[in-house]
């Protein structure tokens, strides 16, 4: 199965999230059946990323949005750990702080799109100013809604500028989100996560939804798609984004760079320096 392809936001087209089975899980029956493609995933997404990393002709934004609960974290965890963190990083924008508020919303932004031959992961991202200022009327209609070609301009750039963007829409249902939320609190390792914001922003799942609809359909572009990830199985979410990922990737046909030095002549240093002993104890470099 493509998936690429099968879980697309097309350009343009509206999404109905409440016809999309947060539950599908592909080919796979369950985790088990899946266990040995992530693996596979995960070791060919390594090999590429130290590909991009050398070669310094590409970039990669990965962008992560999703209701609370939905993985982001755990995608990170479980899909971006194969990562060198030489050329790797994660950033997070969450409430901006008073000097952000200052400037435009993408100011705080841009400083972290990746440099050629890095990844870089936003877990939550520019998108935030799309979604909270309009669920909680923070700002008004008209101030958050010409952020969609604000944000579309600025990826644009991106692109422009040899970043490819993927952007991952994690889409579990309420009941799956309220089933971790009970996970985290029966759970002692994961109740670090619990917030009073949990349940009281579950309140306004409608208004997200819309919000998300919206963002889908006005911000996924040829040259920046959105794919809406079926999220209720974690095992799935992982799989589906690891595949995407590494699609997207091989596509960039990524080599490692030619050598910058003679060979030969380094060949011949290496075979004098070892005939000689230089660098040994009593040699003439310890002495």
């Amino acid at each position: 199965m493509n998936l690429r392809k099968k879980l697309i936001a097309k350009p343009g087209k509206r999404i109905k999230l409440s016809k999309i089975d947060a539950a599908f899980h592909g080919n796979y029956a369950d985790d088990e059946q899946a266990k040995d493609a992530l693996a596979r995933n995960v070791a060919r997404l390594a090999e590429l990323q130290q590909k991009l990393y050398a070669e310094k002709k590409h970039a990669l934004l990965i962008v992560l949005q999703g209701i609370d609960a939905a993985g982001k974290d755990g995608t990170c965890w479980h899909v971006m750990a194969a990562m060198n963190p030489l050329g790797t990083y994660v950033k997070s924008f969450k409430q901006p702080t008073e000097e952000e508020q200052r400037h435009d919303f993408l100011w705080r932004v841009h400083p972290f799109a990746p440099g050629l031959g890095q990844m870089a992961v936003f877990n939550r991202s520019h998108y935030e100013e799309v979604l909270v200022p309009r669920v909680h009327d923070l700002v008004p209609k008209s101030v958050w809604s010409s952020r969609y070609d604000l944000i579309n301009s600025f990826e644009e750039g991106l692109t422009q500028a040899g970043v490819t963007l993927l952007k991952f829409f994690l889409y579990i249902t309420p009941e799956e989100q309220l089933e971790r939320f009970r996970q985290r609190l029966d759970d002692p390792a994961r109740q670090w996560k619990i917030s009073e914001a949990d349940y009281t922003e579950r309140a306004h799942w409608d208004a997200y939804i819309d919000a998300y609809e919206d963002m889908l359909e006005k911000c996924s572009t040829p040259h920046a798609p959105w794919y809406v990830i079926p999220s209720n199985h974690k095992w799935f979410r992982n799989l589906a984004v690891s595949t995407i990922i590494e699609a997207t990737l091989d596509d960039m046909k990524l080599t490692l760079p030619e050598p910058t030095v003679n060979l030969d002549e380094i060949r011949r240093k290496y075979h004098q320096a070892k005939k000689t002993g230089v660098g040994k104890a009593g040699s003439p470099a310890d002495r």
